[in-house]
């Protein structure tokens, strides 16, 4: 079976043959017209002049109008023209000198058609040892019906004609040998330098993503083909690295509590202890084993969105609505810790976005603001809109964010400062959770630092018609 590069030079090759032999056969059907037509117009103009002078003549005296020998230049225009004239019935009344007693043939069609007033050309491929063509006139001369008969010979309009065509053919194969040979260089070198670099992506594999393909060094398809792989590659590497920290941190994270929860089992099993004792136990396994649920779920609804596996619809819903249903769920959890929530909605403002991601985003966030918040402060909620955007802003008064810490706050299970000292409990996942879900909305999520103390969180969805 032929390979790419081969159908693509037999097809490059049928295209041109295709190509210059319907320029080669027009090119010589132009030339033969033309050059027919021209001999066509000669005899046609010396069969005019002669029934011109032959209609001006007595019928009882017709002849061919010939200069006597001597009497005038020599004439090219009448070199090898056969000139005869007929009567109605097809009889030689009167031929020129150089046709001697020969006759040019009349047909029982040809005198049909001259009786009806009708100039007719002719040809006859075997005449007197040569192809004629032959024009005919019909003339009235005193109401008698006569016509002037004019021939030359197609010998030189065929010799031009086969010259032409071997020059024709000459040429036409030059070019198919020059094109065939500059396609057969072409399609070396481009497939060349496309294996070169098919080569090169081969060799690169997961343990080396950081090479890159080298560039021709033309900026054109293939320079662009080889800058959109090496695109690719960069995105692919930066996806591995990803993927790689993942499941470190994944792996990180999980084996914390698990360490915990087996360390506190083999106390427990050490020596025989009170029931008391055994309940604080259990409850520390358990709030372990909650830890672990918590992260494992996370991890599902992580890669659930990735895989575009979450079904999440977007609806127009009401912000002032959902502020004041998160508010009232969270409200236990910030009275434990002496904060309280304060809900600022003036308004009906109505945004476009999933009510499930919109109030899984809105009670991370302000759940990470109780964890951040100190006793007895507020936090506020805050809703609002511009001309197209519908936004939520959640403010606390907590020791706000170090400025190392901004650039990666949404990243997968980093935490802060604070929660790396131990001061808050998580796994790093809220807020990556929050971004992603975000983002599937074509929505945005935006942190700052407040002046004095505390950051605020701002939500910013497309606002609903």
């Amino acid at each position: 079976m032929l390979g790419f590069r081969q159908r693509m030079l037999l097809v490059h090759l049928v295209a041109v043959v295709v190509i210059v032999t319907c320029a080669a056969a027009a090119g010589w059907w132009l030339l033969s017209h033309s050059v027919r037509g021209q001999l066509d117009a000669a005899l046609l103009a010396l069969a005019e002049t002669e029934s011109g002078l032959l209609a001006e003549s007595n019928a009882e005296m017709i002849h061919v109008h010939e200069p006597a020998a001597g009497s005038a230049p020599p004439s090219l225009v009448r070199l090898d023209r056969l000139v005869q004239i007929i009567d109605a019935h097809g009889d030689v009344v009167a031929r020129s000198n150089n046709l001697g007693v020969a006759r040019l043939p009349v047909s029982q069609a040809l005198l049909a058609q001259m009786a009806q007033g009708q100039t007719v050309f002719q040809t006859f491929p075997h005449v007197i040892e040569e192809p004629l063509r032959i024009v005919s006139i019909p003339v009235t001369v005193q109401g008698k019906l006569f016509a002037v008969q004019v021939a030359g010979s197609l010998d030189d309009v065929n010799h031009i004609l086969q010259s032409a065509a071997l020059l024709f053919g000459g040429l036409a194969i030059a070019l198919l040998v020059g094109l065939s040979v500059a396609g057969t260089v072409l399609t070396r070198t481009l497939f060349g330098t496309v294996e070169r670099v098919a080569a090169q992506a081969r060799r690169i594999g997961d343990a080396n993503l950081s090479e890159r393909l080298a560039h021709p060094g033309s900026d054109d398809e293939l320079g662009h083909l080889v800058e959109t792989l090496n695109s690719m590659l960069a995105r692919l590497e930066h996806a591995f690295e990803l993927q790689r920290s993942f499941t470190a941190n994944a792996s990180h994270e999980i084996r914390s509590p698990l360490s915990r929860l087996r360390t506190e089992i083999e106390l427990a099993l050490r020596r025989p202890r009170d029931a008391q004792a055994y309940v604080s136990t259990l409850h520390s396994c358990l709030d372990e084993v909650e830890r672990l649920t918590s992260i494992v779920e996370e991890l599902l609804l992580l890669a659930r969105l990735d895989a575009g596996q979450e079904a999440m619809n977007a609806e127009a819903i009401s912000l002032d609505d959902l502020v004041r249903d998160c508010a009232a769920r969270l409200q236990p959890a910030a009275g434990m810790r002496q904060v309280s929530i304060e809900v600022s909605a003036p308004g009906a403002v109505h945004a476009r976005v999933g009510h499930r991601a919109a109030m899984l985003v809105l009670v991370n966030l302000i759940d990470n603001a109780i964890k951040f918040s100190p006793p007895n402060t507020a936090i506020r909620v805050e809703v609002g809109k511009t001309a197209e955007l519908a936004t939520i802003t959640v403010a606390d008064s907590g020791p706000g964010i170090v400025e190392n810490d901004l650039p990666h706050l949404f990243d997968r299970f980093y935490r802060g400062s604070a929660s790396q000292g131990g001061e808050v409990a998580g796994a790093g996942l809220g807020l990556a959770i929050a971004k992603t879900v975000m983002d599937f909305y074509g929505s945005r999520i935006d942190v700052a630092n407040l002046a004095g103390h505390g950051a605020a969180f701002t939500l910013s969805f497309p606002l609903a018609d």
